[in-house]
């Protein structure tokens, strides 16, 4: 038994993936906007004083709360976080994640109307593209 501690070696030689860095850069970077911009709307103090708890909150405050903590954006940040990861460590994401982001992105603007949705295609297109230059 060695007492040194075991130092990390990366899976994968691979030179970084540039494409995959860049589309988890971009998750990350449409997450922050789209707190920056509704968290200066949200109702903390009464959210906090547990109107959404209570079922007091009015219609616009749950609409807020699920444009920021209870929606997309913890979630999105955390897969920008992994992408850009894999991106630097050489891996590549799989093809169907940049299709599945653009077609939410998709079913998203459709159904509201051209919003920030439209930003998916960003990520999609680099994971996509970052995926067929991979399988050549």
């Amino acid at each position: 038994m060695s007492t040194t501690p075991a130092t990390y070696r990366p899976a994968s030689s691979a030179p970084p993936s540039r494409l995959t860095i860049w589309a988890g850069r971009s998750m990350i970077i449409i997450a922050v906007a789209h707190t920056a911009v509704f968290a200066l709307l949200a109702p903390w103090s009464s959210w906090l004083a547990g109107d959404l708890r209570n079922g007091v909150a009015d219609a616009d405050s749950l609409a807020i709360f699920w444009a920021l903590p209870g929606g997309f954006v913890v979630v999105l940040a955390l897969l920008g976080l992994l992408v850009a990861r894999l991106g630097r460590q050489g891996h590549h994401v799989p093809g169907y994640v940049g299709w599945a982001t653009l077609a939410w992105g998709a079913l998203a603007v459709t159904l509201i109307g051209p919003s920030g949705f439209l930003l998916t295609a960003v990520p999609a297109a680099l994971l996509i593209t970052a995926n067929l230059t991979a399988r050549r």
